[in-house]
């Protein structure tokens, strides 16, 4: 593994800086809120992005309305697909900048009215599609000496709640990876972040009460992504205080009074769906899972599963 020349003070001392400006970016699960945004924003600062999603018709709608923005079918559960998708990248552009590894699938509920092919879905979405993202990416950045990945966590992967229990374990794996995959290529002028939103008032979100939450617009999100360039910070929170404030929670607040404090909130909102507001996204991600099961729990072609 190629180790970087320093030549600044604290962790960055040896990260090359990356302006947006002309940079080369993927985003996955751009079709739609999150990742949508940030391609917006990344293309609105100079970037040239590249979105991969399941849905490449919606994708490729949304890659026409971002200067500098194309878009391609990307199965992030398959490193084939990943591959593919690479290839194309590299054949034209010959680097990789940034990586915003943001597809991701939320269905809530009562976790043991969940179906194995619901639960196959969100493991293999939320983390193997993270892995398999840093898996493609990363030799080739550390081999360059410069690159960032971004991986949209959440501050579910902080924060458990009832009727969120394989998204909870998705999310909490998802920052343990980041955070791993961090240091294991200090010195590399390769950094990774991750970002943990707390309520976002996308897709994902519909018709599930988590107003237990803070809540976040995607463009909020898409901002904490694009400043990570500048701080390269481990875990970065939407909102920012979010993150501090769950922390000073853990360190002294004692679990009989948070037990109480969450009961008197309504902790449990997740558990309580609204099946008409939750029903176009529910219909896809049943689709999504059903295809899912129907490979084995990876697509052993390039079809993505990815939306947040």
């Amino acid at each position: 593994m190629k180790r970087a020349v320093t030549s600044r003070v604290g962790y960055l001392r040896g990260v090359p800086k990356i302006d947006p400006d002309g940079a080369v970016v993927i985003v996955t699960g751009g079709a739609r809120g999150i990742g949508a945004e940030t391609a917006k924003l990344f293309a609105s600062k100079g970037a040239i992005v590249w979105i991969g999603d399941l849905d490449e018709n919606i994708a490729k709608d949304t890659a026409t309305t971002i200067p500098n923005a194309v878009a391609r079918r990307l199965d992030v559960t398959d490193r084939a697909s990943w591959a593919l998708f690479l290839d194309e990248l590299i054949a034209e552009h010959g680097r990789i900048d940034v990586l915003v590894n943001n597809a991701g699938v939320m269905p809530v509920g009562p976790f043991v009215d969940e179906p194995e092919a619901t639960t196959d879905l969100m493991l293999d979405v939320n983390v193997r599609g993270m892995l398999n993202g840093m898996h493609a990416v990363l030799p080739l950045m550390a081999k360059a000496g410069r690159g960032h990945v971004v991986n949209v966590s959440s501050m579910a992967g902080m924060i458990p709640l009832p009727g969120m229990v394989t998204y909870n374990t998705s999310k909490y794996a998802a920052l343990g990876g980041s955070l791993a995959a961090r240091r294991e290529y200090d010195g590399t002028g390769v950094t990774v972040s991750a970002i943990m939103p707390a309520a976002v008032r996308t897709e994902l979100s519909s018709g599930a009460d988590l107003s237990v939450l803070p809540t976040v617009d995607p463009e909020d999100v898409a901002r904490q992504v694009l400043r990570t360039l500048t701080t390269r910070a481990a875990k970065t929170s939407a909102p920012t205080w979010v993150l501090p404030g769950w922390g000073l929670v853990e360190a002294f607040v004692p679990e009989t009074v948070e037990r109480a404090v969450r009961k008197l909130i309504g902790h449990d909102q997740a558990m309580a769906l609204d099946p008409v507001g939750r029903k176009d996204y529910l219909d896809r991600i049943e689709r999504h899972a059903d295809q899912n099961a129907s490979t084995g729990g990876r697509a052993a072609t390039t079809s993505a599963k990815a939306a947040k």
